[in-house]
């Protein structure tokens, strides 16, 4: 009878775990081997319309091309020395690049794959967010692990030219960045001071900061501005935290993954998406003011970098392998159920 009893337990068991991995909100469909790369993979840029997807390769010093569909590498651009964040201009076809070794902005002919204009700006250049109205590229710049204050060096995509700075931003660095639709607030992790900052992009000046509730080193930002909500992922300790942007005040914060990088938000589904090492954390937003934990969904080592393309309902998820020698480099795409 005890045996019957044990077996059944067994089952039921099975059964459980069964159900839970066909209820995980993201099921990866497909991956792409990287043998040969190491190091960490940094941040995506996107072509929807061209089918492509731009991944930079840190170590390999490199920008990776893919088929956004079937997830097949496709070109390699050469020529970064650290190449970190991009935005991609469908207009022009073009690619820009934050190159942080080079503390450089570099622009890439998507045509031929080549860097063919160089803009050289202060040193520790990483991080850039691009004004969806006025198409200026705002770029961290001129900050070092001392500095007490850091500056957004602005691009104008259209000229190509550097043609202002947003000056004083306290602490020696910034990490996520978002600005609104309407081009004239710029949201920023002030990762030096522990702070969010809010620039006025008319007169470029910093108009609010508001202090992360004990936590440290943000990473990742989204905004939700239908429901004035900003979202932010922080690593010590790891947390998605929540605020007002109309008030500045923590409505939720839970605990996520660590070694986090990015975050997207799927807006049909009220999920954000938090991609970090071995796993993917998502919530659900139940309102603007209350958001549960919903999943871990397994994923790899360092596994930090990601972008979600709605139109595809596919999240992008890049695995680095930094600190670990036999890691194995890959893309993988999932598919959100």
């Amino acid at each position: 009878m005890r045996q019957s009893l044990n077996v059944c337990m067994m089952m039921l068991a099975l059964c459980v775990l069964t159900v839970k991995a066909q209820e995980l909100p993201l099921k990866l469909i497909t991956t792409t081997p990287m043998p040969g790369f190491t190091g960490d993979f940094d941040h995506f840029g996107l072509d929807l319309k061209g089918n492509r997807l731009f991944l930079a390769a840190e170590e390999h010093k490199t920008v990776e091309v893919f088929d956004l569909r079937t997830g097949a590498r496709t070109h390699s651009i050469a020529g970064f020395a650290h190449p970190l964040m991009m935005v991609y201009l469908p207009e022009p076809d073009q690619l820009l690049v934050t190159d942080g070794d080079d503390n450089a902005v570099e622009l890439v002919d998507c045509k031929q794959y080549k860097i063919t204009k160089t803009i050289k700006l202060k040193p520790d250049v990483d991080h850039g967010v691009l004004n969806p109205v006025t198409k200026y590229y705002y770029v961290e710049s001129g900050g070092g692990s001392n500095a007490p204050t850091h500056v957004l060096s602005i691009i104008d995509t259209k000229s190509f030219k550097h043609v202002g700075d947003v000056e004083g931003l306290p602490g020696s660095s910034s990490e996520g960045m978002v600005i609104d639709r309407a081009g004239k607030r710029l949201y920023v992790n002030l990762t030096g001071t522990d702070e969010v900052g809010v620039v006025d992009l008319n007169s470029r000046q910093l108009v609010g900061k508001w202090a992360l509730p004990d936590a440290h080193a943000a990473h990742a930002m989204v905004l939700d501005e239908p429901n004035h909500r900003l979202f932010i992922a922080t690593r010590k300790p790891a947390q998605f935290i929540v605020f007002n942007t109309d008030t500045g005040k923590v409505v939720a914060s839970l605990p996520c993954v660590g070694v986090n990088s990015d975050m997207s938000f799927d807006v049909a589904r009220k999920r954000i998406y938090v991609t970090g090492s071995e796993t993917a954390s998502v919530f659900e937003q139940r309102d603007a003011d209350h958001y549960q934990h919903i999943a871990e969904v397994p994923t790899a080592y360092r596994a930090k970098s990601s972008i979600f393309v709605p139109e595809l309902k596919r999240l992008y998820v890049a695995v680095s392998g930094k600190g670990k020698p036999d890691a194995k480099l890959e893309l993988q795409i999932y598919e959100v159920q």
